[in-house]
C-alpha cells in the first residue's frame, strides 16, 4: 500500500517589511508535510535568507518574480500560488495550501490527517474545507461578520487541473468549475489584520495596488503613519489558544488596542443575513466551493 504524501505549498515576498509571519505559516503544518515549496518573489528586504535560516531539509525554495503590472483583482497572488503548486513533487498525494498570514493550530493537525486518509483515494473529492478565524487589531478579538469568509479550501488532491483562482483566496479547476470538497473540523487562524499599526499602514499602502491603479489607492486609502484600527464593526473576543508557533510574535506584541464588543455596529444587512442563517438555515454567504453530502 502506498505511504500517503503530502506537500506544504505558499508564496511569500517582503515578509519582513510588511511583517507577515511566513515563518510560523510553514513552521505550523511542517509537522505533517514530507515536503515544502516556498515561491519566494524578488524582495525588497531580505526574505529569501529569512525562510532560507529556517533550515529544514523538508523546504524547497522557488524563487520567483512577480508581474507588478498585474493590477487588477489581486491576479498575481494567484499566479504566485500557482507556481508553487505546479513545482511539487509528482508523487504527492494532499497539496497544503497556507498564506503568509494563516496558521493553522498544532490541535487540529490531526483531525487533518485523519481526513486526508480518508478521502485519499475517493475521486470525488478534489479538497477539504476549513473553518476560519479572522483575529483583528489584535490577537484578542476576532471579526466575525458577513463581509469576513467562514470557510475557504486549503488541501487539494495533487491535480494540475486545479488553480489558484482570482486573488488566490480559494480554488477552482478545469473551466471555472468549482471544487467537491469535505469538511475537516479545523481552522485557520488568519492573523492578516493583526500587525503593529505602522507596518499594516503600509501594507494597505502598498499591497491594494495589486488589486487597483494608483489614483484608486490614492481616493480609498487613508493616508497617515499609522493604520486606525478603529474602524471595523463588529468585533467578538477571542476565548481559546493561540497556535504554540505563535506564542514567542503575542510576547513581542507592542502596541494596544482595545474594542467595546457591546458597540458593534453591524449593518442591517448582516443582521438579516444572520437571522436566516440562525433560524433557517438559510446560508446566503458567497461559497467557492461545493460540499459533498
Amino acid at each position: 500500500m502506498k505511504v500517503m504524501k503530502i506537500t506544504g505549498f505558499t508564496f511569500i515576498r517582503n515578509a519582513i517589511l510588511y511583517d507577515y509571519p511566513i515563518v510560523e505559516a510553514i513552521r505550523s503544518i511542517l509537522p505533517i508535510c514530507d515536503e515544502f515549496v516556498v515561491a519566494v518573489g524578488a524582495s525588497e528586504d531580505d526574505t529569501l535568507s529569512l525562510i532560507k535560516n529556517m533550515n529544514s531539509d523538508k523546504i524547497r525554495i522557488l524563487q520567483t518574480v512577480w508581474d507588478d503590472s498585474l493590477r487588477e483583482g489581486g491576479r498575481v497572488l494567484a499566479l504566485e500560488t500557482d507556481k508553487a503548486f505546479q513545482a511539487i513533487s509528482e508523487d504527492t498525494d494532499w497539496a497544503f495550501y497556507i498564506q503568509g498570514d494563516e496558521v493553522i493550530h498544532e490541535k487540529y493537525l490531526p483531525n487533518i490527517l485523519s481526513a486526508m486518509e480518508k478521502w485519499k483515494d475517493n475521486e470525488q473529492v478534489d479538497g477539504l474545507l476549513f473553518d476560519y478565524l479572522h483575529f483583528y487589531g489584535s490577537y484578542d478579538y476576532v471579526a466575525f461578520t458577513s463581509k469576513w469568509y467562514q470557510q475557504e479550501i486549503r488541501v487539494i488532491k495533487n491535480n494540475k487541473s486545479i488553480y489558484s483562482y482570482r486573488d488566490a483566496q480559494g480554488f477552482r479547476k478545469n473551466d471555472d468549475e468549482k471544487l467537491w470538497v469535505k469538511k475537516v473540523e479545523a481552522y485557520v487562524y488568519h492573523y492578516g489584520w493583526v500587525k503593529p499599526p505602522e507596518k499594516q499602514q503600509l501594507k494597505q499602502q502598498t499591497f491594494n495596488k495589486l488589486w487597483h491603479d494608483d489614483r484608486w489607492v490614492d481616493t480609498h486609502v487613508a493616508k497617515g503613519a499609522q493604520f486606525d484600527y478603529s474602524g471595523i464593526d463588529a468585533l467578538k473576543r477571542f476565548e481559546g489558544t493561540h497556535p504554540a508557533v505563535f506564542q514567542k510574535r503575542i510576547a513581542e506584541k507592542n502596541w494596544v488596542f482595545d474594542f467595546d464588543i457591546s458597540k458593534n455596529k453591524i449593518s442591517l444587512k448582516n443582521k438579516i443575513k444572520n437571522i436566516l442563517k440562525k433560524y433557517l438555515g438559510l446560508n446566503l454567504d458567497y461559497r467557492n466551493y461545493r460540499i459533498l453530502r
